[in-house]
């Protein structure tokens, strides 16, 4: 079981980031798959922070970089290509992604969103989508996707 983590003032997060990068490059390659620039920036984008990021958002940064606003089809076909190769998760509760911690291990999306600054933890608890498949089931529901989002107090807020 993961327990994922929340950022720390410690937490060094350009080789988060680095990491991140070079895990999507390597994943592409292996699969085939074009990791493009114009998604492998937005997969950045996503990652640099630990807040979920909207497709606006992105869209703005992009827009500051290159002096020209994309189209936000293309970041949205981003964010999709992003997605269906397991590097970013999509929140739904606030139509907004962060980065996998684990891409290319297959695994439910379990998050924990700080209500007060906005950062995510992704956990991988297999006891949780258990339960959930388990109750569904019983109910004559069959689970194609899962995500759980739970809302409260980071750490750092807490204190």
């Amino acid at each position: 079981m993961d327990t994922g983590t929340l950022p720390q003032d410690s937490h060094d997060h350009a080789t988060c980031v680095g990491t991140a990068l070079g895990r999507a490059r390597a994943l592409c390659d292996a699969r085939g798959v074009r990791l493009t620039p114009l998604r492998e920036r937005v997969l950045e984008l996503v990652w640099s922070g630990h807040k979920p990021r909207g497709a606006y958002a992105i869209l703005e940064d992009l827009a500051e970089e290159g002096g020209r606003r994309p189209a936000p089809l293309t970041v949205y076909r981003a964010l999709d290509f992003l997605v269906e190769q397991g590097l970013v998760h999509r929140i739904e509760s606030l139509n907004a992604y962060v980065g996998c911690a684990d891409p290319g291990t297959a695994h439910t999306g379990q998050f924990l969103v700080c209500e007060r600054c906005g950062n995510a933890a992704e956990l991988d608890d297999p006891r949780i989508a258990k339960a959930v498949a388990e109750a569904a089931g019983a109910l004559g529901f069959q689970v194609t996707r899962q995500t759980v989002e739970v809302a409260g107090l980071c750490p750092a807020c807490r204190g």
